[in-house]
């Protein structure tokens, strides 16, 4: 199945990418707050299973984040080894972990502020989670995956850079840097939810293409790897790591300009395009 955050709704989509609204097509049974589900997930797939086949065409600029409000955030670095590579790191034997703030989150289409600095691209496929996770092993991980999106873990590698230490979290969280979208799709709807490609554009330019399957820490090694030390939550957001092409790697390096036109996809899952904008 896949759901959508359709003008601030909790929507499901059919099998003609019509829109059914579950608030009202289940009697108020569940509201219309998207958040507010992943803690009634279950009982959700149940309910959705018996709702109408057709609904209403709506336009693409009405899908927003489909999971805007999580709890956690968690982020890994270093996911495929050619990105390592490119960023002259050895591949990690732990999962580099950090967070992006909740309100650099934004949806699957519309325009991206550049702040000063060096601001880079990073597609990432996304994950959430659909019940609490503590302690599961890496066999049971997508047990408790309520489904997939498309990310853009967007980076300011200048002040990433600042300080003693670096400021990865800070570096990536400015408003609109963490696009996710446009659809959650359950994993039961994916052929192999272990090997999906992804990649993103600039203004046409494949800048880069990889697959899932390449992940140093696979999904649910990463659920198994997190839960080990904090509880999961139903809704938190886990973005899953990039593969190479980013612009710090390149030769000579390239980052984002006012005017580009960055398009992100998963394959079977979704495309999300962003404009990027001067700031004041």
């Amino acid at each position: 199945m896949r759901f959508a955050n359709v003008s601030g709704r909790l929507s499901l989509l059919t099998a003609r990418d019509e829109v059914v609204d579950i608030e009202r097509a289940t009697g108020g049974r569940f509201g219309p707050d998207i958040q507010a589900a992943y803690e009634r997930w279950d009982e959700l797939l149940d309910v959705a299973r018996a709702l109408p086949e057709t609904g209403e065409t709506v336009d693409k600029s009405a899908f927003g984040n489909p999971v805007p409000a999580p709890r956690q955030v968690f982020a890994i670095g270093l996911n495929y080894a050619d990105h390592a590579s490119e960023a002259s790191f050895s591949v990690p034997e732990e999962p580099p972990v950090f967070t992006k703030y909740v309100t650099s989150l934004t949806g699957p289409t519309g325009d991206i502020t550049l702040p000063p600095g060096s601001v880079d691209w990073e597609v990432e496929l996304v994950v959430v989670l659909g019940r609490r996770a503590h302690r599961v092993t890496a066999e049971n991980g997508w047990d408790y995956i309520a489904g997939v999106s498309v990310g853009q873990d967007i980076s300011e590698r200048d002040l990433q850079r600042v300080g003693p230490a670096p400021q990865f979290s800070l570096a990536k969280s400015y408003p609109g840097f963490g696009p996710i979208g446009p659809v959650l799709v359950t994993p039961d709807e994916l052929d192999n939810r272990d090997d999906l490609e992804l990649g993103c554009l600039i203004n046409g330019e494949q800048v880069q293409k990889g697959r899932t399957r390449d992940m140093v820490f696979g999904v649910g090694e990463l659920i198994a790897r997190l839960s080990a030390v904090t509880p999961l939550l139903p809704g938190d957001v886990i973005f899953t790591g990039t593969p190479a092409g980013v612009g710090l790697g390149r030769t000579p390096q390239r980052f984002l300009s006012p005017g580009d036109e960055l398009v992100s996809y998963v394959r079977g899952v979704g495309e999300m395009s962003h404009r990027m904008v001067a700031g004041h």
